[in-house]
């Protein structure tokens, strides 16, 4: 059984507005943009890049299987740590594969502080979901899952750790809680689970403030044209 820290966290609302997803604060007044909007952005060009590497057809069906796999993955996970039985073919097959051989990597978390949920930060002008912070190997950490074909190089999943900095931000900013670590479980279709950790928070916070000041400008532009 895991045990769970209980932390009140607001359920934000969310919308798409022109391909770009917001969500609103609690208090209704103010629509912040979400991290996964900005990271996509920053990396929109090595998706162009590959789409036209493979063809339009073959990258919507790889796209179409790796969400269905990882929405699947996530969904036994989060159950998994929220202490709710597993129950054998309620997603794909695959997906039950990638949950059962990163089981044991799991099991190194406890004391789970949130589980997909809402986070913002005011100052940052950004918010988003987690899928959890809990202590890891005994550190507090922010955990992405991941699913994949085969482990990524690490200098591949620099804007993992740099989703992992915004939510470290926004968790700080409401709670004043700080993370020791970010922490990336990466379950693979050719039967490895690699965990990647990274300690230099500041870099990654450093690149963060890159990322949005990046997507702010665009943004600017975009209102600019007429």
């Amino acid at each position: 059984m895991f045990n769970h820290v209980d932390l009140e966290l607001p359920t934000l609302e969310r919308e798409t507005i022109d391909g770009v997803r917001y969500y609103e604060t609690p208090e209704g007044n103010k629509k912040l943009v979400s991290i996964t909007s900005v990271i996509s952005y920053i990396n929109r060009q090595i998706f162009i890049d590959w789409r036209k590497k493979v063809g339009a057809e073959e990258a919507d069906k790889i796209t179409r299987k790796a969400t269905s796999r990882g929405t699947d993955y996530h969904t036994l996970a989060e159950n998994h740590l929220d202490n709710k039985e597993f129950e054998h073919g309620t997603v794909q097959p695959l997906a039950e594969f990638l949950f059962l051989q990163s089981k044991d990597k799991l099991d190194s978390i406890d004391n789970v502080h949130a589980l997909e949920s809402s986070l913002y930060s005011l100052e940052l002008g950004i918010a988003g979901t987690v899928d959890c912070i809990a202590e890891h190997d005994g550190e507090l950490a922010v955990i992405d899952f991941k699913t994949s074909k085969k482990p990524k190089p690490r200098e591949w999943i620099d804007h993992y750790f740099v989703q992992c900095a915004a939510y470290a931000c926004m968790l700080f900013e409401m709670t004043g809680i700080m993370v020791k670590k970010f922490v990336i479980i990466m379950s693979c279709e050719n039967g490895e689970c690699v965990i990647y950790e990274e300690y230099d928070k500041r870099k990654y916070i450093n690149l963060l403030s890159d990322y949005i000041r990046e997507f702010v400008e665009f943004k600017l532009q975009d209102y600019a044209k007429p």
